[in-house]
This record gives structure tokens, sequence and C-alpha cells, in this order.
């Protein structure tokens, strides 16, 4: 018997959402933060690739394996949690991510160091970590690295005043 279920090929991404700028959309998803499966992240991976809105029947071209019907209920999910923008096109709807890739994962690497810098006894270690990973991998991000450090500094004193 064939089975019509297929097997994750990763596990689920969580995804933690707290856009400074898109307050709105950080409501949108909770505190809790959003779990994306692995159709939902093709589905955002195929519209970035796009780089214009698209509806359902120009995903399911794109991706002919899937049913229309599950493309429109994943489509309408990212819809709900916030991912998605959409707009009428003729009787469709045209789909577009709300965020880039890159905000999309500078997000959710700061919800990780977050929880990571919660979680641990002493953040040093982190820290630490981090710097020597950061070093290791490219003596330039450790200058970068600095330079962030200290415009967040200036940014916490002006905003302290």
């Amino acid at each position: 018997m064939r089975s019509f279920f297929r097997k994750q090929a990763h596990s689920p991404v969580r995804l933690t959402l707290k856009l400074r700028h898109q307050k709105d959309a950080a409501e949108a998803l909770g505190a809790g933060g959003s779990v994306l499966g692995p159709l939902e992240t093709r589905l955002l991976e195929l519209l970035w690739a796009q780089r214009c809105p698209a509806t359902v029947g120009h995903i399911r071209r794109a991706l002919p394996e899937l049913a229309y019907t599950t493309i429109m209920t994943t489509l309408d999910r990212l819809y709900r949690k916030g991912l998605l923008r959409r707009d009428k096109d003729g009787r469709a709807f045209a789909y577009a991510p709300r965020y880039t890739r890159a905000e999309l994962l500078s997000e959710l690497i700061s919800g990780h160091v977050a929880e990571l810098l919660g979680a641990a006894e002493e953040g040093t270690v982190l820290l630490s970590t981090l710097v020597r990973a950061v070093g290791r991998t490219d003596a330039a991000l450790l200058e970068e690295l600095d330079a962030l450090v200290q415009v967040e500094r200036l940014r916490l004193k002006t905003e302290a005043k």
C-alpha cells in the first residue's frame, strides 16, 4: 500500500520572530514563536527565489507533485503566522514574503542566542565561545563584531538617557 504521507527529511525549524520594526508580526506569532515545517520552509524559499508575488497556481506549476489544496492551505498558514503578505489577484490571492530571508534568519539566530544566554548559568561561556568561533572562521568578522558591540553599547547609553 502506498503511503500518502512523506516522512520529514529534517526536523521542523523553530522560528521565533520579534522584529523590532514589525511589531504586528511579532504579536501575530506570539511570544512562543512558531514552528515551520519542511513544506512551509520550501514554499518560503520558493517565494524568496521568485522575487515577486505568486498565486497558488504559479507555485503549483513549480511544484507539480503537490496538490493545489495542499499549497493553498500551507500558504494560508504562513499568512496567518504573519510571514506572508497576500493581495487579491483576480479571483485568487498572490502571496509574497513579508520579510527577507536575511531578516528571518537574523531573528531566528537572535532568538536562539537569547535562549542560550537565558539557559546558561554564566553568559560569559557562550560569549567567549562565540568570539572564539568567529575568530577561527574569519579575523575580519572579529573586527566587525567589535564594531557592532561598540555601536550597540552607544545605542544603549543613548537610550538610557
